[in-house]
């Protein structure tokens, strides 16, 4: 069954990368969905993946789920690291070079 986590939780991680993060929306929508996504922002997510709703060139609008690279999680320290994991996949995809991360 996946892991579903509580409000708190999903109202913080949304929201930082929604804030701090757009950039990095952005790459992962466009690396994990078609073609033509020129803005995104983070959703929803849950133990098994994330999802980003994805604005395309047409207006258009697409929701992209993308799995956690290192399989299903439980807990709130995890889903930052599967996200860094998303954004250096989604570089790697898209022949861009990842910025360090802290």
């Amino acid at each position: 069954m996946t892991h579903q986590f509580d409000d708190t939780v999903l109202a913080g991680v949304l929201g930082h990368m929604n804030d701090d993060h757009a950039d990095d929306n952005l790459l992962i929508a466009r690396a994990f969905g078609p073609e033509g996504v020129v803005a995104s922002t983070m959703a929803a997510f849950d133990g098994d993946g994330g999802t980003w709703r994805a604005t395309l060139a047409d207006g258009g609008t697409v929701d992209v789920r993308a799995p956690w690279p290192g399989g299903s999680i439980d807990e709130r320290p995890q889903v930052r690291r599967e996200i860094v994991a998303l954004y250096d996949e989604a570089c790697r995809r898209l022949g861009i070079e990842p910025r360090p991360h802290a």
